[in-house]
């Protein structure tokens, strides 16, 4: 398989993840807690993208990773409980979350260079939008969630997990 496709395959899933968080979190808090009407609108956004690569997906004849049922429910999973626990730590699992996927696509973009353009350009505008909702968590308080720097620390590795077992599996 070659570089371009694990990679598609790997963001792929992590984008259909993070909608499944959003779908959790606001499954919970509903349209009138703190800060539902911006995880509403991050969760749009991560739709977009899902569709861009899911069409990238289809046109390049890639398979998607067979985890994402898992992928679906755990991150269904992860969205309910962080708001279960409160709005801070809802932002706060975003705000670990595109922190990792910071690092991660940048890492991508570095070990792509010039070998898949179109896939590049995708990669570096949807740095941009995670960097975003990263900085509009934090704004919103993902800092004051309880236990924030093991709250923090627990999901980025257990991003880091679901990034090496979707680049094979």
């Amino acid at each position: 398989m070659s570089k371009s496709a694990e990679m598609l395959r790997v963001d792929q899933a992590g984008e259909f993840g993070a909608t499944r968080i959003y779908a959790g979190q606001l499954a919970v808090m509903g349209d009138r807690a703190p800060h539902s009407a911006e995880i509403a609108a991050m969760a749009e956004q991560e739709a977009a993208h899902r569709q861009k690569f899911d069409a990238l997906i289809a046109r390049r004849g890639v398979r998607p990773t067979a985890l994402q049922p898992l992928w679906s429910a755990a991150g269904f999973a992860l969205g309910a409980a962080t708001a279960l626990i409160g709005p801070e730590a809802a932002m706060a699992c975003t705000a670990a979350i595109e922190t990792e996927i910071d690092a991660h696509y940048t890492e991508q973009l570095e070990e792509l260079g010039d070998e898949d353009p179109e896939l590049a350009a995708m990669i570096r505008e949807f740095r941009d939008d995670e960097r975003e909702h990263r900085d509009a968590a934090l704004a919103a308080g993902a800092e004051k969630a309880p236990g924030y720097p093991l709250l923090f620390n627990a999901i980025r590795l257990g991003c880091r997990v679901a990034i090496g077992l979707s680049k094979k599996i």
